[in-house]
């Protein structure tokens, strides 16, 4: 009997591979990765600050997780060569669920750090496989007309699974007796964004062979490649600013406005994840029509003025709510250029290690800029920390317009007719 065909792929594309036509299904499968960092950056990190951890400790604990991110083009190439996108999606769930587990039964206390900064590395280690899976699926099977929706379908998965992570993880600590229940919750959760792995086209490897050493050296020619083209090269030094970022420690500070744990719940978690989502959908529509960089800058120089609203403006929960969903929208549109940046830089060849290599280069600006705001929140307070969300995105992105004046191309004098 023939089999039945893919509900939502044409056979392929003028390049021989399989089209995916229904592009929300990029969101549950980004969320899980998502869903470890909000984990560990709001529902771990407010735990840790009301045991009375320093803001500058807990800080470098997700700083440690986001470095991680920094580093997993070395284990990208297992993902282009070895097994496929379905089983190492789920490999880095289970890593993911087993040390959300771990990190809820153990004591609260400055003496287990290290501990907690093993565990964020190795649940980033478990996140990094979930999305280079998905991002496999998106570079092979995403048309280029339709990157920009694309990477708004996935980053909306990204934001929203980190304020899922966050937001209703807090919550259900907060309520819930059973200190492993969280870890529960969002493990379930993260088994049904899996079932979604069901809904895309297959991707069967060809006859490729792991060769790590070679792997990587070829990737390297690939990255040269495509830094000596002028859109790389942009695309390469964007992503080392730190625009965009995200990384104000708002559930770490909420109590200067009012705000309790349930509220960092409802913040970070239902309405932050709705606007997150929003955001990422309204930035990919506008990177289709503004371009990827244009977005990417606009959505991170509009968060810094909100940043330096919330300093200015009276410290009152209503104020905290505004700021913190305005801030929430402006990320998610930021990530989804983001992601177009990288799709636009890079061809489909070795999908999973270019992307993540170029995707690195911005976790180094975000991990700076998680410990340098909790540095500035213990060092010089608050208020110094929002107002420079703004002047540093500001002078990154002045930076990069001279980069880009420097690097246009010159126009070739045209000679007079004889």
């Amino acid at each position: 009997m023939p089999a039945h065909s893919d509900p939502i792929a044409d056979p392929a594309d003028d390049t021989g591979l399989p089209v995916l036509h229904r592009l929300w299904v990029l969101m549950p499968l980004l969320a899980p990765f998502g869903i470890s960092i909000g984990f560990i950056g709001v529902t771990l990190g407010f735990q840790l600050q009301a045991a009375g951890m320093a803001i500058g400790l807990v800080t470098a604990i997700v700083a440690a997780a986001i470095g991680t991110q920094s580093l997993k083009f070395l284990w990208a190439p297992l993902v282009d060569t070895l097994l496929t996108p379905r089983l190492w999606y789920a490999i880095g769930l289970v890593l993911v669920i087993t040390t959300m587990i771990i990190t809820c039964i153990l004591p609260r206390t400055n003496a287990m750090v290290p501990f907690y900064m093993l565990l964020a590395v190795a649940s980033a280690v478990g996140s990094s496989l979930t999305s280079m899976a998905a991002e496999v699926i998106m570079t092979r099977c995403v048309h280029p007309s339709r990157r920009g929706t694309a990477s708004g379908w996935s980053q909306a998965g990204n934001v929203g699974g980190t304020s899922i992570g966050g937001g209703l993880g807090l919550a259900v600590a907060q309520h819930v007796a059973s200190p492993v229940m969280p870890a529960l919750v969002l493990g379930v959760i993260c088994l049904g964004c899996m079932a979604c792995l069901w809904l895309v086209p297959r991707i069967v490897r060809g006859n490729e062979r792991l060769a790590y050493a070679a792997r990587l050296t070829e990737v390297g020619r690939d990255v040269i490649t495509v830094v000596r083209t002028r859109t790389g090269m942009l695309a390469l030094v964007l992503m080392l600013l730190p625009i965009a970022s995200g990384e104000a420690p708002f559930q770490l500070i909420g109590a200067q406005w009012q705000v309790g744990g349930d509220m960092i719940a409802l913040f970070s978690g239902t309405l932050g994840g709705l606007t997150s989502v929003v955001g990422a959908l309204i930035g990919g529509y506008l990177t289709d029509r503004l371009g990827p960089r244009t977005t990417y800058i606009g959505a991170g120089l509009a968060s810094g003025l909100v940043a330096t609203a919330m300093a200015l403006a009276p410290h009152t929960p209503i104020a905290f709510l505004v700021g913190v969903l305005s801030y929430s929208v402006l990320i998610g549109g930021g990530y989804a250029a983001y992601s177009a940046v990288v799709l636009e830089a890079i061809g489909r060849r070795s999908a999973a290690t270019n992307f993540n290599l170029m995707s690195a280069m911005s976790n180094v600006p975000l991990a700076a800029m998680t410990a340098f705001d909790g540095w500035m929140v213990d060092a010089h307070g608050t208020s110094a920390m929002l107002f420079g969300e703004l002047w540093l995105q500001a002078l990154a992105a002045a930076g990069f317009g001279l980069f880009v004046l420097a690097t246009r191309p010159r126009a070739v004098p045209r000679t007079a007719p004889a």
